[in-house]
């Protein structure tokens, strides 16, 4: 990340010494900041389409029909195949597209593959953003992951390895993305809006076009950048004066890894991941198997709980921010975030399996859940900017990669359920990610923190 100058260091001073600017005179919507918020939303609108693409196409590419007692329920018998009529399926299908023999197990393989990609470079994506600049890093990884997806069919018509080994590629391109992008609200986001900057930034995943914009229109930090407002400008350094880190330390590595809070936080990201990877993976499926839905419609309906978890996120992230106006502590604040995001979700797909022959209750569970599990956005996955805002772009980029660990092994234990269990496969799967995401909730709200921990606060040696 570029460094402050001297005399951005000066200028920071000088302000720090006078009253703080308050937040009002600076401005707000139309700023230099939200336009970076957006731009970052844009980039995640583009990666989270192309993560999520396989999931909704998977249910058109596989010979379902060759594997219809592994989606059956245990409160209703389950229509023969995705499209209702065995002798449909390829009918319903464009002419010459192709149709692989993958069966949920291999599907779930498939699924995960994207994520150990991820894992291998969400937590020095991180670090790496912090040194050399989340613009060079991001661009760089939202070019190579647009291009991997226009090779994927090529990929999938050459065989199962060759798309597994695409998908891990893209998922390391995905991983730089979504690691390095925190780096920059270390420079851009004033403590009383990081929810909503982080909120209008998440929310959102083309990729070529998006490219040239992002590397023309998003610096590392306010200094850098050649066209924001003077008084935004004094605004960001001033809030940030006691915050940012005027020389490069050191991780404090062994500090962190005896870090309750911390843990805490990833254990919570972890859980939370697995409903969400749960949710995002089987949706389109679930809504295919179970109520006889054709791809188009399966389509629409998989997409409508992340249209209603897009509005949730901005809606909590302002609330998140007005709560801290109102001189809320500002640990409640993420723990009542928290528990909005994880309870109700993980509570309304232990449901689902019940009403499966309700149509309408079902969907509008499978909505409710994905939506309110944006909740935990200005939550649990801000807190590393609470607790060690110097070291936040790594930390951030390190409780992804260890939440990243439960799309591997959501999918591949999920598949391993719907294949051995015919009758209460679902029932299962939404079971057991009520359990993991209540325990993990649990234990954050123990220890969880949201005040700058010792091991995080700038120090005069350089070393441990």
């Amino acid at each position: 990340m570029t460094e402050l100058s001297p005399t951005a260091g000066k200028n920071s001073q000088d302000i720090q010494g006078d009253e703080k600017v308050s937040p009002r005179k600076a401005p707000s919507i139309c700023s230099t900041r939200y336009g970076i918020a957006f731009m970052v939303h844009l980039c995640n609108f583009i990666i989270m389409a192309q993560n999520i693409i396989m999931n909704i196409t998977m249910v058109a590419m596989v010979n379902s029909t060759n594997h219809q007692p592994s989606f059956n329920d245990s409160t209703e018998g389950l229509p023969v195949d995705s499209f209702g009529d065995p002798n449909n399926s390829p009918k319903s299908l464009p002419a010459g597209a192709p149709v692989y023999d993958w069966n949920p197990q291999i599907q779930g393989i498939i699924f995960s593959a994207i994520n150990y990609g991820m894992i291998l470079t969400l937590a020095p994506s991180g670090y790496l953003a912090g040194r050399v600049g989340t613009k060079r890093v991001v661009g760089a990884a939202l070019l190579g992951s647009s291009l991997l997806v226009l090779f994927t069919p090529l990929a999938a018509e050459f065989g199962l390895v060759f798309l597994i080994a695409t998908r891990i590629l893209q998922g390391m391109s995905l991983g730089l993305v979504y690691g390095g992008q925190f780096a920059i609200w270390e420079r851009w986001s004033p403590p009383h809006e990081r929810s909503r900057l982080c909120g209008v930034a998440i929310s959102g995943g083309f990729g070529c076009v998006c490219f040239p914009l992002w590397c023309v229109l998003v610096y590392d930090d306010p200094v850098a950048h050649p066209w924001i407002n003077i008084t935004e400008k004094e605004y960001i350094i001033s809030s940030l004066a006691q915050q940012v880190s005027s020389t490069k330390q050191p991780l404090p590595i062994k500090a962190m890894v005896r870090s309750v809070p911390l843990w805490s936080m990833c254990v919570c990201c972890f859980s939370h991941q697995w409903l969400m990877n749960v949710i995002t993976i089987y949706t389109p499926t679930y809504i295919s198997s179970v109520f006889n839905i054709d791809i188009r419609n399966s389509g629409f309906l998989s997409a409508l709980p992340f249209i209603i978890a897009w509005v949730v996120c901005f809606l909590g992230s302002y609330l998140a921010d007005f709560l801290l106006t109102k001189n809320f502590r500002l640990v409640t604040v993420r723990k009542i975030a928290t528990v909005l995001g994880n309870l109700p979700s993980s509570t309304f797909l232990l449901v689902l399996p019940f009403v499966a022959s309700n149509y309408i209750i079902a969907v509008s569970l499978l909505t409710l859940s994905c939506g309110l599990g944006l909740l935990c956005q200005p939550g649990v996955y801000v807190n590393a900017l609470d607790i060690a805002p110097r070291h936040s772009s790594f930390l951030m980029g390190m409780s992804r990669a260890f939440a990243q660990l439960s799309a591997v092994l959501a999918p591949t234990v999920s598949g391993f359920l719907l294949s051995q269990d015919p009758e209460f496969g679902w029932r299962n799967v939404f079971s057991l990610s009520f359990v993991i995401n209540t325990l993990g909730l649990i234990f954050y709200l123990i220890y969880g923190k949201a005040d700058v921990q010792d091991w995080a606060k700038e120090r005069k040696l350089t070393h441990l």
